[in-house]
């Protein structure tokens, strides 16, 4: 493209701690898009920015611009019978273990009557992603055309699918290079590359779950509440409410980690097969918060009471379920997967519980430990090119301040082989401290911390 300065200066201006103009912000952006800046110049532009941050001005023009670099999805003014009748709404996480509130959220929304065209990514890290469990799936087509995708969207209410070359191009080739240069720890960067491809799905709301505790990207409470904050502020600005919740990460937020142990687990929770204490706990207090903040900001209820009670009643009723199933069927996965997901999703060779050393209550636990254990398993990626087995896992996950003895394991490995298993256990006992404590004095994790709205301007 055509620059009106060129790009080294704008570089230089940058790496000297000025602010650029939105003008050349999206020049920057475009050249990113279209090559005309080098890969040295984009690498130099993302130091630049890493060392010297950007001001809320820069950083809504960023986001901006990383959206608009590619197709930005309308779902009005498409003709009769193409418009979408209702909200069209999204959550986007910062990723953690035994996150799953994808693969029930989009579909409760759905039930609910909005509509969630869901752009997810893969595992990164000790964090599982949502496409890697949907690939659990038999036939799930994580990357269906975009009139396949309307069409779904249209008629299930969701589509939980994965980045196409259309959407936000510019975010695809400034991560590519933020990965090798060291600067994928910037704000700015981060709060332009989660936004860039959600705000590029169009939508009416957006909420964002940011995790803190030991299994969290950012590393303190203060980070991840600065980048709640920041998203919030910075989709607001850009034309999407947003609501930013701040969860807690210090354990799995499901009783499992793992592809498909995963999928079962939302299948259990959408079909109502947990009753009692063991019906979603964590999972199900954050994503029925999440799922009714959406509602409200979609105006599909008038209250939070009111979102509460739509929200159990979908549920009980199968209506969120029955979302889910068409999603699965739409994307080319199997039709009978609620009723015979036994049949469906692969078991690992060697499933066996893990014990304590000694009996006591679960005092504390380094997630990320438990994250990386999967990732050893083979449940996640050394590099990008690693094949992922979706049967191994962790399921029936002890809580912090649960008793654990001879009886009550702290978890069940799943695993392709004795030596994986044997590996795995290890790492468990070492992730999770046990003590002979009473619960009285085991410090228990608030699970919502904090919860941050934005309405746009």
């Amino acid at each position: 493209m055509a620059f009106r300065a060129l790009p080294q200066e704008l570089i230089r201006a940058k790496r000297d701690g000025q602010a650029l103009s939105s003008e050349e912000i999206g020049e920057l952006v475009g050249g990113i898009s279209d090559g005309s800046l080098s890969d040295a110049q984009v690498g130099a532009l993302a130091m630049a920015i890493y060392l010297n941050g950007m001001n809320a001005a820069e950083t809504v023009a960023l986001t901006e611009a990383v959206r608009d670099s590619g197709e930005v999805l309308t779902w009005r003014g498409l003709g009769p019978g193409l418009d979408l009748p209702g909200p069209v709404l999204d959550k986007h996480s910062t990723g953690g273990v035994g996150d799953l509130v994808s693969l029930v959220l989009g579909p409760w929304i759905a039930a609910c009557g909005g509509y969630v065209p869901m752009v997810s990514g893969r595992g990164l890290g000790h964090t599982g992603g949502t496409l890697d469990k949907l690939e659990a799936i038999p036939g799930y087509d994580i990357a269906p055309t975009r009139e396949r995708l309307r069409k779904l969207v249209r008629e299930a209410g969701v589509a939980i699918v994965g980045q196409t070359a259309e959407l936000a191009p510019a975010d695809r080739r400034l991560y590519a290079i933020r990965d090798v240069t060291a600067t994928v720890e910037s704000l700015p960067l981060i709060v332009s590359s989660i936004l860039g491809k959600k705000l590029a799905c169009g939508l009416d709301a957006l909420v964002m779950d940011v995790k803190s505790g030991s299994g969290a990207f950012m590393p303190t409470h203060e980070a991840s509440f600065e980048l709640a904050s920041t998203i919030a502020e910075v989709a607001s600005r850009a034309g999407t409410p947003t609501t930013a919740l701040l969860t807690d990460m210090s354990q799995p937020l499901a009783p499992c980690a793992g592809n498909a142990v995963e999928v079962r687990e939302a299948i259990a929770l959408l079909t109502c097969e947990k009753t009692g204490d063991k019906r979603g706990g964590r999972l199900l207090e954050v994503t029925r918060t999440l799922a009714a903040e959406l509602l409200l900001a979609g105006r599909l209820a008038s209250d939070h009471e009111g979102a509460l009670a739509l929200l159990d009643e979908r549920l009980a009723s199968g209506a969120a379920a029955e979302r889910f199933a068409r999603m699965v069927a739409g994307l080319g996965g199997p039709a009978d997967l609620l009723e015979r997901h036994d049949r469906h999703l692969p078991r690992a060779a060697v499933v066996r519980p893990v014990y304590a050393e000694r009996s006591g209550r679960v005092t504390r636990m380094d997630t990320r430990a438990l994250g990386l254990a999967v990732v050893t398993l083979g449940g996640g990626r050394r590099a990008p090119s690693d094949a992922i087995d979706p049967s191994v896992g962790l399921s029936d996950i002890a809580a912090i301040g649960e008793a654990i003895d001879g009886e009550r394991p702290l978890a069940w490995v799943h695993a392709g082989s004795e030596a994986d298993a044997e590996r795995a256990s290890g790492q468990l006992r070492a992730a999770i401290e046990v003590n002979d404590v009473a619960l009285g004095d085991v410090v228990l994790p608030t699970l919502i911390q904090d919860v941050i709205r934005r309405e746009a301007p």
